[in-house]
């Protein structure tokens, strides 16, 4: 997370751009994992044969560090990845003062419980959140920052050692560490410096062991920055520095790493600019996280990327078309975007009002926008599609193969008749398909069509 551009920022007019206005139909040669928000500093936790992904999260009208809350996505393929929503921000820690800094944060799993450490820019420290499950709620045990030491108190980053030994590493330009306690909410001992940080570290350090080798990436020397790592024998050095994973360019200008090992293969997760330049060439801080396999080559060392790659990593499974999938998970989009919203029953009256359910769904659904869900197994064929949508003018969707000018394998009607405003069920026949397909849900009609809330195929 980079304090730099802020000043140069204020000078630029605000021109109004959202991600989705002016959906194009084609995908970009560049597409970060997440199309419908602006997303940052990626930090990436296996848990129960699920990659959970925690971000920041860049505002659709940020030209400078605007960030007030921390969001998750899970995936269990790499590819399609479902949107869970904020999960935590600054108003979870009473001692902040004020909302904007929702930096670059870790979440960690330690004896059933969850960790989330945050930073708050400009000295105020880092603060630690716990909860017993992964998408929260989470909470601040302690009431006051965990860590406050320098106006260098950001990136934290975390490794539970093989003797069960945690240690927390963060800051810009220099690196600290410090070892946690076992209840991971303390620590114990000096804060460190370390001596032998590599000469073009800049910040965001992320600490990781293999095969008895400790690593230490980071982004590296600002501006431009790619993202370069160093290997130990110890936890906290002396690094060597051994390379780049991912190149320096202006395609990245600032940048986080993120490393997770799923199914055998390695990840490395960063940020790029690709989404923002899809809509204007001007520079603002909207930033969106992106992925690439990472291989290691026989001595330990890591293979380097100019950039992320246009193809991607290769999907793990296959999706089931036939279990229900909701809406909000998706490969690639334009035009859309996710809301959430509690539904209530009764007269209104909050404290006396019931509440039916917490729904994320698909929302600001125009003509010609698409969701895209990739690898999708339809195996023999399919009987029939249900959609569960709310309609606003109604509208129609395409249900489509291979493209989002391919073959039409479906089309539902959502008829505004039916209780405009409604969660309904509507449904559509299946056209012959089988095998293998990326899906393509293609919105037809006016504006404002309707909300969509998931989606499933029946067999055949």
């Amino acid at each position: 997370m980079r304090r730099s551009r802020i000043a140069i920022l204020a000078g630029f007019v605000f021109a109004g751009f959202f991600v989705g206005l002016n959906a194009q139909h084609s995908i970009p040669p560049q597409r970060p994992i997440i199309s419908t928000k602006y997303t940052a500093d990626p930090s990436p936790m296996l848990h129960n044969d699920t990659v959970f992904l925690y971000t920041g999260h860049d505002e659709d009208d940020a030209m400078g560090f605007k960030m007030f809350d921390w969001l998750l996505y899970t995936s269990t393929d790499m590819v399609n990845w479902t949107d869970h929503g904020p999960v935590a921000s600054l108003k979870n820690f009473a001692w902040v003062p004020y909302d904007n800094g929702a930096w670059a944060a870790q979440c960690i799993e330690r004896n059933g419980k969850f960790y989330m450490y945050c930073p708050v820019p400009n000295g105020i420290g880092i603060g630690v959140l716990v909860s017993d499950s992964p998408y929260g709620p989470f909470v601040d045990p302690i009431g006051k920052p965990l860590i406050q030491n320098s106006n260098h108190d950001i990136d934290p980053t975390v490794l539970i050692d093989d003797d069960g030994q945690a240690y927390l590493y963060w800051g810009n330009p220099k690196l600290y560490y410090v070892k946690l306690n076992d209840d991971m909410i303390s620590y114990s001992g000096e804060i460190m410096v370390d001596p032998t940080t590599p000469a073009n570290y800049q910040e965001g350090p992320w600490v990781w062991k293999r095969n008895g080798m400790y690593y230490l990436a980071y982004a590296s020397t600002c501006c431009p920055e790619g993202i370069g790592y160093a290997m130990s024998t110890k936890p906290f050095g002396a690094w060597e520095y051994k390379g780049m994973i991912i190149d320096a360019s202006e395609l990245t200008r600032g940048n986080h790493p993120g490393i997770v090992d799923y199914k055998g293969k390695s990840y490395v997760f960063g940020q790029n600019y690709d989404l923002l330049k899809k809509i204007t060439p001007k520079f603002y801080e909207r930033r969106s996280v992106d992925l690439d396999e990472m291989v290691y080559n026989e001595d330990g060392t890591i293979q380097n990327r100019h950039y992320f790659s246009v193809e991607g990593p290769k999907q793990v499974h296959w999706v089931n078309p036939f279990a229900r999938v909701e809406a909000e998970t998706m490969a690639w989009s334009e035009g859309v975007k996710v809301q959430f919203e509690t539904e209530w029953e009764g007269d209104f009256d909050w404290a006396r009002g019931k509440k039916i359910a917490d729904r994320r769904f698909v929302t600001f659904i125009n003509n010609g926008d698409f969701i895209k869900v990739q690898g999708v197994d339809f195996g023999p064929g399919a009987g029939k599609i249900q959609v569960s949508a709310s309609p606003v003018y109604g509208g129609k969707i395409e249900v489509r193969i291979n493209g989002v000018d391919g073959k039409v394998i479906a089309t539902v009607d959502i008829n505004p008749a039916r209780k405009s405003g409604i969660w309904q069920i509507y449904e559509a026949p299946v056209k012959k398909v089988s095998g293998v397909h990326d899906l393509y849900f293609v919105f037809k009609g006016d504006k404002d069509l309707f909300h969509f809330d998931w989606w499933q195929f029946t067999r055949k």
